[in-house]
């Protein structure tokens, strides 16, 4: 039986096509790490955010709920998993694994198979735990933050399996940032009260109901008094927002 990670997304993926869409900004920092890679493995494909279309892309998916929300023009992704992909050594010019590192069985083993079937770079984005109570929602979701520092390898980690010179890049977030995770909201905190962009967080997945019903009332609480916007009312217009985001490049 393949596994898709640790979230089932097949209950859990409905949605991602609308509410984790690709950010062009990011996007753009990505396709610029990928150089000048013609041939590209995308693990972990979920629904096709930030996935080139101007280079042949072979998307790796377990989840069959994931594999149905990939757009037409998207090439269909086979079944597999991360820690044993069904392709020869240096297969490609690149690898890529965006926001899914975290949620594989065996990450080591993983990121070793993308090392193996790239000759050229292989290129990570994901979120650096030691980094992630910078954003504020770990005053209102001390246990949300403390589940992803579990799930997210560190970047040490992370840059010993994927180059021998490995490029590490703190990834500003926009204020209107379209990419649903949870620094994207930064500055608009009355996202998280609406349930349907919460389950598009698969960290709230880790976190009882009872404690997300605590944070979340103690969020609209604070909204509503103005207790929210004294502490941090200045993020509403700041621009960006560097936080947990980061883009790993290793190379060969």
């Amino acid at each position: 039986m393949i596994r898709a990670g640790d979230v089932d997304y097949d209950r859990h993926g409905g949605g991602y096509a609308t509410l984790r869409r690709t950010d062009p900004r990011i996007e753009a920092r990505v396709h610029a790490a990928l150089g000048d890679a013609r041939t590209v493995l995308n693990v972990g494909a979920g629904a096709g955010s930030y996935e080139p279309t101007d280079r042949y892309v072979v998307p790796v998916e377990p989840s069959a709920a994931m594999r149905a929300q990939r757009p037409g023009g998207l090439a269909p992704a086979v079944r597999a998993i991360a820690e044993d992909l069904p392709f020869d050594d240096d297969s490609f010019d690149a690898a890529m694994a965006l926001v899914t590192v975290h949620q594989w069985s065996d990450a080591r083993r993983g990121l070793r198979e993308l090392r193996r079937v790239s000759r050229g770079p292989v290129v990570v984005l994901t979120f650096d735990g030691d980094a992630l109570d910078l954003l504020w929602l770990a005053e209102y979701a001390p246990e949300l933050i403390a589940a992803e520092r579990r799930r997210f390898p560190g970047i040490d980690v992370l840059s010993e399996l994927i180059g021998r010179h490995v490029e590490v890049e703190a990834v500003p977030v926009p204020i209107d940032c379209v990419d649903g995770f949870t620094e994207a909201f930064y500055a608009r905190p009355e996202k998280f009260l609406d349930p349907t962009a919460r389950r598009a967080q698969s960290a709230w997945s880790f976190v009882s109901d009872t404690d997300e019903d605590r944070s979340v009332d103690r969020l609209r609480q604070d909204l509503e008094s103005g207790s929210w916007d004294e502490r941090h009312g200045h993020l509403r217009t700041q621009n960006e927002f560097v936080g947990a985001l980061r883009l790993l490049t290793g190379h060969p």
